[in-house]
């Protein structure tokens, strides 16, 4: 004699936790994604334009700020136009070990994809910016872009 079991349907899967793990998601990644800030030392009014175009992957730019010295740092670095890599003041001789560790800190099929942007102030004298090119010239460093913000009106 065969005995037949009856298939029970599976119960529902219980949705009662799922808020729980979403949040608990949401705080992981909230306390451990670490926003890059980069403290300005420089004081950089971007100059205008009308023309201009929005970076599509900002993780790839590496900036270099050029500008005067902020109010903390006149005493110490002069009203002279400075290089500001990171949080520290450079000199352009400085440039090349920076654009080497940004690559370094890259995957090898990012590399191609870094940009380099410049973000001048703009009453900066071009000579500063000059030999900023120049050394960017030096570690092949040929993406550039200059930061600006857009003009209101045409003339």
């Amino acid at each position: 004699m065969k005995l037949q079991k009856k298939k029970k349907p599976s119960p529902a899967i219980s949705t009662s936790s799922l808020p729980d793990i979403v949040f608990m998601l949401l705080f992981f990644f909230m306390v451990t994604t670490v926003m890059r800030q980069t403290e300005l030392k420089v004081k950089v009014v971007v100059p205008q334009a009308t023309e201009i175009q929005k970076l599509e992957k900002k993780s790839l730019v590496s900036y270099i700020y050029i500008g005067a010295p902020s109010d903390n740092y006149k005493s110490k670095f002069g009203t002279a136009p400075r290089i500001q890599l990171n949080d520290a003041f450079a000199t352009p001789n400085q440039v090349p070990e920076f654009i080497e560790k940004e690559r370094a800190a890259r995957l090898e099929q990012e590399v191609p994809l870094l940009t380099t942007s410049i973000k001048a102030d703009r009453d900066a004298k071009m000579g500063i910016v000059t030999d900023v090119k120049q050394e960017l010239r030096k570690v092949n460093a040929l993406k550039l872009n200059y930061s600006s913000s857009k003009r209101s009106e045409v003339y």
